[in-house]
């Protein structure tokens, strides 16, 4: 992955992309997220005390829940997941829904929405009192999305089997969440001897490509004076900031700085762009980057 390596030095410095790379070689935590529509924190402690499964607290989300002596494979045996009152989630994919702040009685698109953690986690936040459209143009997708949002209760939501560039621009949303296609750079496994089998410059250049487009649309489809979220688990710039930055340029929209309570606990990557996260890939999270945007 010379490639990668060298993008990664050229854009953090020698340093930064070591300590990248080690998140890359780490075995990564297994994470949950409790949804609320079907339970709540304390009866889902007290099922996991009963099967003597350790877990910890993060300060930034009340739902997520870290495992500690146990692997996804454990938890997925018991009622818990079976039921849907949890989600096994990455804590980083738990951040764009929480940064985006939906709101009851708002309608809210989720542009690109399998296999449906977000879009879920939206609805639990809403109190399945919002009116969600999920879009996914991927049959088979689609269908693992409509799995997911049944098994989880999230009524609220409406599934549009369609390639989100081409939405009519005859709708319009309150609230949109962008979490775009990409080339997966900050979930990547080291140890993973078939990583050039899916990873490759060519993927980056593609993915980068259909953002550009996905975010215009995006803007398009927002009402204005509205706010959005637009994310990757990537980490690299090209397809995160200067995808931002062009639009920025070219539409009429404004970044809106992220902050929230408990944010000082993530392991953050420096960004170009003031008020953007990124999310440096560790034993604990997988590389991501959130910005919020405004449309004017």
């Amino acid at each position: 992955m010379k490639f990668l390596e060298d993008m990664l030095e050229k854009q953090y410095g020698i340093e930064i992309a070591q300590k990248i790379i080690e998140g890359y070689l780490a075995k990564r935590k297994t994470t949950l997220r409790i949804n609320t529509i079907k339970s709540n924190k304390e009866e889902i402690k007290q099922k996991l005390d009963a099967k003597k499964i350790e877990y910890e607290e993060v300060k930034w989300s009340k739902e997520a829940i870290i495992i500690k002596n146990e692997d996804e494979k454990a938890i997925q045996k018991m009622d818990i997941y079976t039921n849907g009152e949890i989600y096994m989630q990455s804590l980083s994919s738990m951040l764009p829904p929480i940064i985006l702040e939906p709101k009851e009685g708002t309608d809210i698109l989720d542009m690109a929405a399998a296999p449906g953690g977000k879009t879920t986690q939206i609805a639990a936040l809403t109190n399945n009192k919002a009116h969600i459209t999920a879009c996914e143009k991927n049959k088979i997708r689609e269908e693992r999305l409509k799995y997911n949002i049944d098994k989880q209760g999230a009524s609220c939501v409406f599934i549009m089997q369609k390639d989100a560039r081409f939405i009519d621009d005859f709708f319009s949303f309150d609230q949109i969440l962008l979490d775009a296609p990409c080339s997966g750079s900050g979930t990547l496994d080291f140890n993973d001897n078939n990583i050039e089998k899916y990873f490759s410059k060519q993927l980056i250049d593609r993915s980068s490509s259909v953002q550009k487009t996905l975010l215009s649309k995006a803007i398009k489809l927002l009402k204005p004076g509205h706010e959005m979220v637009y994310s990757t688990c990537s980490i690299l710039s090209c397809e995160n900031e200067d995808i931002v930055a062009h639009s920025i340029k070219n539409e009429n929209v404004e970044i809106v700085p992220i902050h929230f309570e408990g944010m000082e606990e993530l392991p953050l990557l420096p960004t170009k762009i003031h008020g953007t996260l990124c999310v440096c890939p560790t034993d604990l999270y997988e590389g991501f980057f959130v910005a919020k945007i405004r449309k004017k």
